[in-house]
This record gives C-alpha cells, sequence and structure tokens, in this order.
C-alpha cells in the first residue's frame, strides 16, 4: 500500500489530499518520521528522518499524530480483499502482503491483469491505491512492487530474474541497509555487477554466513528465504521490516505494541487462542534470533502479548545494536471453545481482553469506529500543521 499511513489520512481528511502530509512525532518534540505522502518525499522527507529535520526541509507540510488503530483497520479490510482473489495471503507488515496466486488463472486471468484486477478491487473498496509486484519468488515481487511505486504494477516473468537485479542499484536490493551498504563499499563494491563476481565462501568471509548467504542469493535474483510463511492452522504472526535500522527502544517498543495488536485482533477475529508467544528479532548484519514463552494459561490481551514480547526482547538485544526486523507470532493455536474462568488471568488483562473483543465487535458491525491505543499514537492526539499548534482545531476525523 503506498505511502499508507499518509495515504489514510489523506483519505479521512479532504483537505490534505495533495499536500505534503507527514505521519509522526510533533514538531518540537523529539521523534522521528513514521510515514509521509509523495509530496511530502519531494521536499526529501522520508520514514525515519528525525522530525526536526523534516520540519527543517518541509515547514509547510501538515504534521499529524500516529493513528495505529485506525491503520490496522483499514490495513484488515484490504486483507479481506487479497483473500477474495487467493486463500494464500501472507501479510507481513500492516502494509504489505503476499498472494500466491497460483492456479487462479482461469478465474483472474494472467498475472498482469490479475495484478490490475486487484489495484482496481482495492481502489474501488477502500479509496486507497497499491502498487503489485509479480514475480517467480517473494523476493522478486517485493522489489517489482517497490520500484513501480506510485500506484503500480510491474511483472518480473520467470527467467528474467537475474537480469531485472543486474540493473539495480545496490541500494535497490531490499534488505540492504547503510552499514551493509558502507562496507560494500569499503570492500570495494559498488554495483551489483561487482557484487555477482564475489562467491558465496567469499561473501561470507568478509561479512559472516548469514550476511554473506543474502547477499550471493539476492544479486543474482534468488529468493533468500527470508518470507517463509508458516502454517495457517498452527500459527499467526506479524512481522515489520525498518526502512532503516533502528535502535530507538520507544520507536522498537511502539513497533512491538502494534505487532502485538495486530496477532491479538486476528486470534479474537479467528476465535483462537494461544499460550505460546514467540519473538523473531533480525539484526542489522542479517543475523537473525528467535524466542518464545509458553504461559500457564492463554494470553488474554495485546497489552499482555506486548508484556511478553518486550521481555523476550530484552533477552536478545543489548539495547544498543541496529535492529532492521522484528516480528511477533503466536503458536500452537487453539479454538476459544468455552470461556475460561475469570481467576485464569489477571484482572486488568481480562478487562483489557474485554475491552478489544468490544472493539472487534464495532468493527464488524460499523466499519469505521474512531478508537485508537493511546500508546500508539503518542501524546498529542489533535491534528495540527505546524503554524496552528496553539489554535482550535477543526480538522475532521480526529
Amino acid at each position: 500500500m503506498d505511502a499508507f499511513f499518509a495515504s489514510v489520512e489523506q483519505l479521512d481528511n479532504p483537505d490534505c489530499r495533495g499536500k505534503a502530509v507527514i505521519v509522526g512525532a510533533a514538531p518540537g518534540h523529539r521523534g522521528v518520521v513514521s510515514a509521509c505522502s509523495y509530496e511530502a518525499r519531494a521536499y526529501g522527507v522520508h520514514s525515519a528522518m528525525p522530525i526536526s529535520e523534516a520540519y527543517r526541509r518541509c515547514p509547510n507540510g501538515i504534521y499529524l499524530p500516529v493513528r495505529m488503530e485506525r491503520y490496522h483497520e483499514i490495513s484488515q479490510r484490504v486483507m479481506q480483499i487479497f483473500e477474495r482473489f487467493t486463500p494464500v495471503v501472507q501479510q507481513i507488515s500492516v502494509d504489505e502482503a503476499f498472494l500466491d496466486m497460483t492456479g487462479t488463472e482461469r478465474l483472474f486471468g494472467p498475472p498482469l491483469e490479475a495484478g490490475a484486477a486487484l489495484k482496481g478491487a482495492v481502489r474501488e473498496k477502500e479509496g486507497l491505491a497499491i502498487s503489485v509486484g509479480i514475480g517467480p519468488s517473494r523476493y522478486i515481487a517485493k522489489i517489482a512492487s517497490a520500484k513501480s511505486k506510485p500506484d503500480g504494477l510491474l511483472e518480473i516473468r520467470p527467467g528474467q530474474e537475474a537480469a531485472f537485479v543486474s540493473k539495480l542499484r545496490l541500494r535497490d536490493l531490499w534488505g540492504l541497509g547503510r552499514k551493509t551498504l558502507e562496507r560494500l563499499a569499503a570492500e570495494g563494491i559498488q554495483s551489483v555487477a561487482e557484487l555477482v563476481d564475489y562467491e558465496q565462501s567469499e561473501l561470507a568471509a568478509l561479512f559472516g554466513e548469514a550476511a554473506g548467504s543474502y547477499l550471493y542469493h539476492v544479486c543474482r535474483g534468488m529468493d533468500p528465504g527470508i518470507f517463509a510463511g508458516e502454517p495457517k492452522s498452527r500459527s499467526i504472526s506479524a512481522e515489520t521490516t525498518f526502512e532503516s535500522d533502528v535502535t530507538d527502544r520507544q520507536a522498537i517498543s511502539r513497533t512491538m505494541l502494534s505487532l502485538s495488536q495486530t496477532v491479538m485482533f486476528r486470534m479474537l477475529a479467528e476465535r483462537v487462542r494461544s499460550r505460546t508467544l514467540a519473538i523473531k528479532v533480525r539484526y542489522w548484519d542479517f543475523t537473525t534470533t528467535n524466542a518464545q514463552k509458553t504461559l500457564t494459561r492463554p494470553l488474554a490481551s495485546a497489552r499482555e502479548a506486548h508484556r511478553v514480547a518486550m521481555e523476550l526482547l530484552r533477552s536478545r538485544w543489548d539495547g544498543s545494536t541496529p535492529l532492521r526486523l522484528l516480528g511477533v507470532g503466536c503458536a500452537n493455536l487453539e479454538a476459544e471453545g468455552a470461556e475460561p474462568q475469570p481467576e485464569l488471568f489477571p484482572e486488568d488483562d481480562e478487562k483489557t481482553r474485554k475491552v478489544e473483543q468490544t472493539i472487534l465487535g464495532l468493527k464488524n458491525r460499523f466499519g469505521k469506529v474512531k478508537v485508537q491505543k493511546a500508546s500508539l499514537i503518542g501524546a498529542e492526539e489533535r491534528r495540527f500543521r505546524p503554524d496552528e499548534r496553539s489554535g482550535r482545531n477543526d480538522s475532521k476525523g480526529s
């Protein structure tokens, strides 16, 4: 989904359409840009940029707080549209998913026709633009999607992967962050063609086994296998990859809360429970680790899942190593069945679960329910332009 957070804000507030919208921290406060519209990108603003720098580059932009609850609501509806095209939908973040369209040609036509139909369905139902990348692997499809933005459609056919990747810049290879690019440059590797000249053993000697294997495969257009899905009946998970490696504790905690909420709301919707919560952590050098904890009772709420996820993260992260990916998942799912005895849950978590069930019910019944988790939208809940912070706010959809 193109510039998703900013696009939702423009959808909800017509006055923002066609203007530079920056979603994240408020000017004058510490924090970063969570997302920005393409109009803002024309000023050099990008996600993960300090908000002070964004304001310096784009002082007349419209600065809005994050409304993660609203973005999750729209995301869920878009994913439901995807599921009309294929039952095999792997959501990897709030604004991105892989669709396995194998065997659907008789229903939706060849790949480009199916991609166009998918774009049209989302535009018609939700008023949002999406970019569709089509490829023989998840990795190629993802890069094709990125190269076709905004509002794009690009197909890479089987056998074209290496030629497609060879024309890209190193920074266009998804998963290569700033530190990796700097280390490649230090070794004199400035292009995909130069990277292809290295054998896997040579790259492993220079960058380590995990990063070496990753680099060897992606520069040849080969799927490195980082998006392998788990059986639907066994687990529910969500993960997000940061555009820039992250060390900010607050941003990491908010991301874990967002992922925990995604997973818990999906379990509520599917009427399943889990006692086992797992996290996935990928560091800046592609090294990946996992951790999980099994409780004596099912998880009660997104707040509890977040608490457990952060506990697990502290066991795997030193607080300073840059992170490139975080994931949260629940395994060994079981049907809800009869409600557990109330005393099985800590009182606060059980109350929170009931609130989340109520929110889900309202969304299913009425659609656009304006309910937000305060910790995901920041301290300021109202919308403002930088020069209106002390004035009255009459924006719609606040």
